[in-house]
């Protein structure tokens, strides 16, 4: 099982010191089964005069820092090192024994609904079914398919047939414009993979997080630089299930989980504010450096401390 090192810094620029308002951050990963922090760390310059941690509704980890000093520069680094330990994504899985019949579209429990409605609900406009139409490709007309066919086969279609381009500003593209160009960041295309499977009536989320290529013979993986996006889908037999359609994964081997929420706008890695004249903006430059070291014993990993910057 790798240990993966993380090393996410966000730099903004101003042309005069600034005020600060509240900024949010969602940097430091899930744990879980298959992902234990080995260490945790968040520098913040200049140093933050409050800050606290929450869960959100998602039961993400979020930081929210207050700031009393003006400054013409402000920094955010998180350094990260944990013990990935990625499970096979249908392990123990019938492939036939959940499926989706001819034109019809998935049915979960009723005791499940509840929890999964909000997942389910499209967030996009379709309004002549092209989307919809597009997601029904991978379902036989007659007959049953199985929900590992079905979203395995639109990952690697999304992965071989749609051009990967960066994009590190901005909303996700409609997937209506991401289907028409056949062109996208890893955000559009989750976004598309994500309508396209509420239209057959399956819960699916968004995953934001980092990638990393645990092959030392496959290079680095569509996404690396920067902050990753993908998409999970809830199988009743087998729980959440995560495909990343940048790079064709189906499981979660490769891909650290930071935050997920129904929408992308949810899980944002850092926002805030500041207040001073719009011409006082001179950028941001964000760096993410992913890397796998030696397996080393793992320790529980301390709360987050904050450093001067």
């Amino acid at each position: 099982m790798p240990v993966v090192s993380i090393k996410h810094l966000t730099t903004y620029r101003y042309r005069n010191p600034v005020a600060f308002g509240e900024h949010r951050m969602m940097m430091r990963p899930l744990e879980s089964y298959d992902q234990r922090l080995i260490s945790a760390e968040l520098i913040i310059g200049p140093k933050p005069s409050a800050l606290r941690y929450v869960h959100d509704l998602f039961g993400n980890c979020v930081g929210i820092a207050g700031f009393e000093t003006r400054s013409d520069h402000l920094t955010f680094e998180s350094r990260v090192v944990l013990e990935h330990s990625p499970q096979a994504a249908f392990s123990g899985f019938d492939g036939h024994a959940e499926s989706i019949l001819g034109g019809a579209s998935f049915a979960y429990r009723d005791e499940d609904l509840p929890d999964l409605a909000q997942s389910i609900v499209r967030h996009y406009p379709d309004p002549d079914g092209e989307v919809a139409a597009w997601a029904r490709r991978f379902v036989r007309p007659v007959g049953r398919t199985g929900l590992r066919t079905l979203l395995s086969d639109m990952t690697h279609t999304i992965h071989g047939e749609f051009k990967y381009g960066t994009r590190l500003a901005g909303q996700p593209q409609a997937p209506l414009e991401t289907l028409a160009l056949r062109t996208g960041s890893c955000r559009d295309f989750a976004v598309l993979m994500i309508e396209a499977v509420r239209s057959l009536g399956l819960a699916a989320r968004f995953v934001s997080g980092y990638v990393y290529s645990s092959s030392q013979k496959g290079g680095g993986r569509r996404g690396g630089g920067h902050t990753h996006a993908w998409v999970r889908v809830y199988l009743p037999a087998c729980g959440w299930v995560e495909f990343d359609p940048t790079n064709g994964i189906v499981g979660n081997a490769d891909l650290v989980r930071v935050a997920i929420a129904r929408d992308p706008r949810q899980a944002l890695p850092l926002h805030g504010t500041y207040a001073g004249l719009g011409s006082d903006y001179l950028g941001m430059s964000v760096e993410v450096d992913v890397s796998v070291e030696a397996e080393v014993g793992a320790q529980p990993a301390p709360l987050l401390r904050v450093a001067q910057g």
